[in-house]
């Protein structure tokens, strides 16, 4: 018996778009943090892409378009960029623009930094490293202390954080908050690394999410200043893989505990991803590395 599948209606003018996956924060495939990235001549509507997004099915899908005024620095890339989860479109994503700046420079060679314009965030400017990095300057975004063992927590705190508290290990920590999620730092790895999340707990936290952070103190992670995991509300409350943009926090908040500048950090997911980060003042530089796992043509 012969099957016949191909019963769908076939679309009379599908537009092909080139899509690439790549792996940020890494330079191994399997690990870092995927996003899909999008190169297009012009919009497309809001829904198109956000059903794009969800279909990958990746925590962002960037889409990019080429900004046409000239620039005096002609080793400069000018592009717009918009970034959407499974679920919405974001205000930022730091990994997805490491993953569009990868793609950029490896398309154009001789470019050395790239002006991406988000309506969110306005400029940001990316550049090469001598490292064979990429390196992304961001506002820092350092969050504020919330509760601690001499700091209590204030009345008009969501009251949802104490739910989540409840299921926390046993061990001393403070929390912080900003505009993006929670940030509770323990005094040890094992309460950070041992954390079971609870996806539906997690979402109680609406619209933040929760990062959990300790110093790197064991062998396996001797290299880096501090370790995290992030569970996101642009994921439905789930562990986001490698977070650039939780970094812009982070990396300030461990800069201030450990009196250093420079910082090595290590996300520490069932992938798990390496960033590098650098306080100048009211930025933070994060770097890393970026491989294509691949590219194909979708058709819509």
């Amino acid at each position: 018996m012969t099957l016949n599948c191909d019963t769908a209606p076939k679309k009379e003018n599908p537009m092909p778009l080139d899509i690439h996956i790549i792996d940020a924060f890494t330079d191994t495939v399997f690990k870092g943090n995927s996003a899909a990235v999008i190169i297009l001549n012009q919009w497309l509507e809001d829904s198109v892409m956000q059903s794009i997004a969800s279909q990958n099915n990746l925590s962002e899908t960037a889409f990019l378009v080429k900004n046409e005024t000239d620039l005096e620095d002609k080793a400069t890339l000018d592009y717009h960029i918009r970034w959407f989860s499974p679920l919405k479109e974001m205000d930022f994503c730091g990994h997805a623009t490491l993953a569009s700046a990868f793609l950029l420079f490896e398309q154009h060679s001789t470019a050395t930094s790239i002006h991406f314009y988000a309506k969110a965030v306005g400029s940001l400017i990316i550049q090469k490293t001598p490292e064979g990095k990429i390196r992304m300057n961001f506002p820092n975004t350092l969050p504020s202390l919330i509760y601690s063992a001499t700091h209590e927590l204030a009345a008009d705190v969501d009251p949802a954080i104490n739910t989540v508290l409840a299921h926390l290990p046993n061990a001393p920590y403070k929390i912080y908050k900003n505009h993006q999620a929670y940030f509770i730092m323990f005094d040890n790895e094992a309460a950070v690394l041992g954390f079971e999340p609870d996806t539906l707990l997690m979402t109680q936290l609406a619209p933040l999410g929760l990062v959990l952070t300790a110093q790197a103190q064991s062998n396996k992670y001797s290299k880096y200043d501090f370790i995290s995991r992030y569970f996101s509300q642009a994921l439905g409350g789930a562990e986001d893989p490698v977070t650039g943009s939780v970094h812009t926090a982070l990396a300030p908040l461990w800069g201030k505990q450990l009196s250093k500048d420079q910082l090595l950090a290590y996300q520490a997911s069932s992938r798990g991803g390496e960033l590098q980060c650098e306080l100048q003042g009211d930025r933070v530089l994060i770097s890393g590395h970026a491989v294509r796992y691949l590219s194909g043509v979708i058709e819509i």
